[in-house]
C-alpha cells in the first residue's frame, strides 16, 4: 500500500496532496497559506499541511510525484525558438537563463526544498515526473465514480500537449489523441482574456463572467465569430484546432497577441484593464465563449466516438467554463460526466499522486457506490479548533456568541440572510481548487434584487458586472433550474426555470449594460445572468451536512431553498483559510455578520478596526 504526494509549482496554482493507499487524504493550494493568489511558489505550507493531516513523515512516503515533465517543456520551448527564429530573441534571452538556472535542475531544487520541510533519507523516496496531461487525466478519472471512462484534458500548455483524449479502464489510464502546442483552446482564450483587458491565468473566469452580457440579437456576434474563424482559428470536425501564429505572440513574444493585427480585424484596439466596459466588448466576449463551446463539444464527440464510452471525466483549466460545460451536458452526448472540482494545475498535484499510485504502483482501484465520487466534496485542506477560533478572537479582541446548538445558530443565520443581512460562513476543512463551496463562502438573500451590486461594490470591491452563483438544495433544484443533474461543484451552468422568470422590456437587449444587469429578470435576481443562465452549487446532506442545514433553515423561513454563495474574500485575494483570515476580511469589508464553525461575531459588537483599506495593500487587483 502506497502513500505519495503530489506537488505542482513553479508556474501558477502552487499545491500539494497526499494519497495513502489509493485515498485522497488531503489537497490544498499553497496561496491559501501564503496569502499570495496563484502564487507558483514551492508549497512548503501545503506538504507540511498534507504531512500533518496524516500523521505521515517525509520518509515514510513511497513516492513524491511532480505534475509534469520540465525536460520536455524545455525541448518545447528550445523547437519553438529554433521554429520560429530570429523572431523571439528577447523573449528567448529573457526565459533560458530561468530555465538552466532553475527548470532543468528541477530534481535538485525539489530535494534542497524539501529540507526546509523536514530531514528525509534521500534514497528512500522515488521522485517521480508523469507527464501534465495524464496528471490532468489522473485528477479527473481516479476520483470519478465511474469504471470505465472517456477522459477528455483541454487547457494552455503542458509540455506539447495542449488537449488529449485518453480512456480510463479500471487502474490505467491510455493516451489515444493528443493535440500539440502552438494550437491550443486554453491559449485562445487566454488571448481573448487579454485583448479584452483582464490578467491572463486569472481574469478568464471575467471573460467568462462577461459573455452573458453580448447581445445575442446584434449583427456583432455573427459577424466577431466569423472573424475569429476566418483569421485566427480552423476547427477541425474531430474539435482538434489550428491556429494562425500570424496573429499571435504567446509562442515567442512577451505578450499574447499581435495587437495591431487584432485592431485590424475587430476594429478596435486592446482595451485597458481596469477601463470602462463597451458594449463591443460584450459582444467579443460572446462570441469567443460560443467558440469555445463549438470546440469542447465536438472534442467530447470525438472523445465518445473513440471510446464508445457513456461516462465522460474532463479536466484543465477549460474544464473550469462552465458555461460550455453545461451546454456539453444538454447535448447529452455521454450519460454520466464529472469534472474534477480542482481543473487547473492545483488539480494536477492530485491527479500526479493518483495517476503514480494506480498506475506505477498498481494499487487496486475500489469505488465506494455509496459515494458520487472520491472527492469528499472537495473540502480537503485544513479546518480549525475551537480553541483555535477562540485564540484568534482574543488577539484580534473580538467579541463573539458561542452556541450550543448548531441547529439554532443555522436557523438564526438563516433569518438573518432572509433580512437581507451579508454573512461570511466559516466551517470544517477549505475547499480544493478555485470555487468556495459553503465551507469559506459570503452568503446572501438570492431573491434580494440588490443583492449582486451588494456583493460586487460593498463586500468584494470589484467590477458590478461579476456574477454570482447560487447554492441550492440538491433536492430542489429542480423547481429553480432546468436541469437534470447534480452540480456540487459548481461547474455548470444551467437556464433559471421559466416559471422564475420575468417579463422583460422588448428593448431589453438595446439597453445599456448596466441598465440590463439592474432590470429585474427573475424572483432570484441576484444569481440570474443577464441571459436567464446560473452557475449552480447543488447542496447535498451527505457531503455538507452545516451547510444543507443553514439552506434547509432558510427554506423553512422563506419558503426558498436557496441563498447566494460567493467565495470569502475581497478581490484579488485568495478565498480565506484560518479563522484569522476570515475575522480580518469580515471587518475589512460591509460584512453583517461572521460565523466560524459555532462562534457568531456581529459586526456592530465588534472593536475599531485599524486596517480596514490594508487590503488594497496587500492584495493586487485581478
Amino acid at each position: 500500500m502506497s502513500k505519495i504526494i503530489g506537488i505542482s509549482c513553479f508556474y501558477h496554482d502552487a499545491a500539494a496532496a497526499i494519497i495513502v493507499d489509493g485515498k485522497i487524504e488531503a489537497a490544498v493550494q499553497e496561496e491559501r497559506f501564503t496569502r499570495k493568489k496563484h502564487t507558483p511558489d514551492f508549497p512548503h505550507n501545503a506538504i507540511q499541511y498534507c504531512l500533518e493531516h496524516t500523521g505521515l513523515t517525509l520518509n515514510e512516503l513511497d513516492a513524491i510525484v511532480f505534475y509534469d515533465k520540465p525536460l520536455l517543456k524545455f525541448e518545447r520551448l528550445l523547437e519553438t525558438y529554433y521554429a520560429f527564429a530570429p523572431k523571439g530573441l528577447i523573449s528567448f534571452l529573457t526565459a533560458i537563463p530561468v530555465w538552466v538556472k532553475e527548470k532543468l535542475f528541477l530534481k535538485k531544487m525539489i530535494y534542497e526544498e524539501l529540507k526546509k520541510i523536514g530531514d528525509y533519507d534521500k534514497k528512500k523516496i522515488k521522485l517521480l515526473f508523469p507527464e501534465h496531461h495524464l496528471s490532468h487525466a489522473g485528477s479527473a478519472y481516479y476520483p470519478s465514480a465511474f469504471e470505465e471512462a472517456a477522459i477528455l484534458t483541454i487547457d494552455g500548455v503542458g509540455e506539447w500537449t495542449t488537449a488529449s483524449i485518453c480512456h480510463g479502464k479500471n487502474n490505467r489510464i491510455d493516451l489515444l489523441k493528443e493535440l500539440k502546442f502552438p494550437h491550443s483552446v486554453g491559449l485562445l482564450y487566454s488571448a481573448f482574456t487579454y485583448y479584452l483587458g483582464f490578467a491572463v491565468n486569472s481574469g478568464e473566469y471575467k471573460l467568462m463572467g462577461l459573455a452573458p452580457y453580448g447581445n445575442p440579437e446584434s449583427e456583432d456576434i455573427k459577424k466577431y465569430t466569423g472573424l475569429i474563424k476566418q483569421f485566427l482559428v480552423d476547427i477541425k470536425p474531430d474539435g482538434s484546432i489550428w491556429l494562425n501564429q500570424k496573429y499571435f505572440n504567446y509562442a515567442t513574444g512577451l505578450r499574447m497577441i499581435k495587437e495591431d493585427k487584432w485592431t485590424t480585424i475587430f476594429g478596435f484596439p486592446r482595451r485597458a484593464p481596469e477601463s470602462e466596459l463597451m458594449q463591443h466588448h460584450c459582444n467579443m466576449a460572446l462570441a469567443i465563449q460560443l467558440v469555445t463551446e463549438e470546440i469542447v463539444i465536438k472534442m467530447a464527440r470525438e472523445a465518445k466516438r473513440l471510446t464508445g464510452s457513456k461516462n465522460l471525466c474532463m479536466a484543465g483549466g477549460v474544464a473550469l467554463n462552465c458555461v460550455a460545460n453545461g451546454k456539453l451536458l444538454k447535448e447529452e452526448i455521454f450519460e454520466n460526466i464529472f469534472i474534477q472540482p480542482a481543473a487547473g494545475d492545483a488539480g494536477g498535484a492530485l491527479g500526479a499522486a493518483l495517476a503514480v499510485a494506480y498506475m506505477y504502483f498498481e494499487e487496486e482501484r475500489v469505488i465506494d457506490k455509496t459515494l458520487p465520487d472520491a472527492m469528499q466534496g472537495s473540502y480537503l485542506g485544513p479546518d480549525y479548533s475551537a480553541k483555535e477560533i477562540e485564540t484568534m478572537a482574543k488577539k484580534m479582541k473580538a467579541k463573539y456568541q458561542l452556541n450550543d446548538s448548531f441547529q439554532n445558530l443555522a436557523r438564526h443565520t438563516a433569518q438573518l440572510i432572509a433580512e437581507g443581512n451579508v454573512i461570511g460562513w466559516f466551517q470544517g476543512r477549505i475547499e480544493f481548487g478555485p470555487r468556495s463551496l459553503g465551507n469559506r463562502s459570503i452568503l446572501g438573500d438570492a431573491r434580494n434584487a440588490e443583492m449582486q451590486k451588494k456583493l460586487n461594490l460593498k463586500i468584494k470591491y470589484r467590477e458590478g458586472f461579476r456574477p454570482f452563483a447560487p447554492s441550492v438544495l440538491e433536492e430542489d433544484c429542480e423547481k429553480y433550474f432546468d436541469i437534470k443533474s447534480n452540480s456540487p461543484y459548481m461547474l455548470l451552468i444551467a437556464p433559471v426555470s421559466e416559471s422564475r422568470r420575468k417579463i422583460l422590456p422588448p428593448n431589453f437587449n438595446q439597453l445599456d449594460l448596466w441598465e440590463r444587469l439592474y432590470t429585474e429578470r427573475s424572483n432570484i435576481q441576484s444569481v440570474t445572468h443577464l441571459d436567464f443562465s446560473a452557475r449552480i452549487q447543488t447542496v447535498s446532506k451527505q457531503t455538507n451536512p452545516r451547510y444543507w442545514e443553514l439552506i434547509h433553515a432558510f427554506k423553512d423561513i422563506t419558503g426558498d431553498g436557496l441563498v447566494v454563495n460567493t467565495s470569502f474574500n475581497v478581490r484579488g485575494e485568495p478565498p480565506v483559510c484560518s479563522p484569522e483570515d476570515a475575522y480580518r476580511c469580515f471587518m475589512r469589508t460591509e460584512m453583517d455578520y461572521l460565523v466560524i464553525g459555532d462562534y457568531f461575531f456581529a459586526k456592530n459588537e465588534q472593536p475599531q478596526f485599524e486596517e480596514k483599506d490594508k487590503w488594497k495593500e496587500e492584495f493586487k487587483l485581478d
